[in-house]
């Protein structure tokens, strides 16, 4: 029943479990916001995991991607998000387009 409880998160946020199998720190678990879902480079890791796990639905969304490229993946995701609430037109046409780099995601 412990367990139960903390795989519980706040409403409009998704449980994620982040890793490598071969990653020291094993695999980490984070709670996102839903709206990720809908980001061009969440979207890529979404694929990647598909490919990776295919689909389960039980327990959290595994990513595999390591902790470090995640957090990485999660404040680009979120400075980008911050730049458009500042409602500057001509610098939301002059972001790069969004692109996955990192090593492991």
């Amino acid at each position: 029943m412990q367990e139960d409880k903390k795989m519980k998160v706040k409403k409009g946020w998704l449980a994620v479990q982040v890793g490598l199998e071969d990653e020291d720190g094993g695999f980490q678990r984070f709670s996102i916001p839903i709206s990720y879902l809908y980001h061009p480079l969440f979207q890529k890791l979404l694929d990647r995991a598909r490919e990776v796990y295919g689909y389960n639905t039980a327990g959290p969304l595994m990513l595999p991607c390591s902790v470090e490229d995640f957090l990485h993946l999660r404040w680009r995701i979120e400075k980008e998000a911050a730049g458009h609430h500042h409602h500057h037109r001509h610098h939301r046409h002059q972001l790069p387009a969004p692109s996955l780099s990192f090593h492991s995601c």
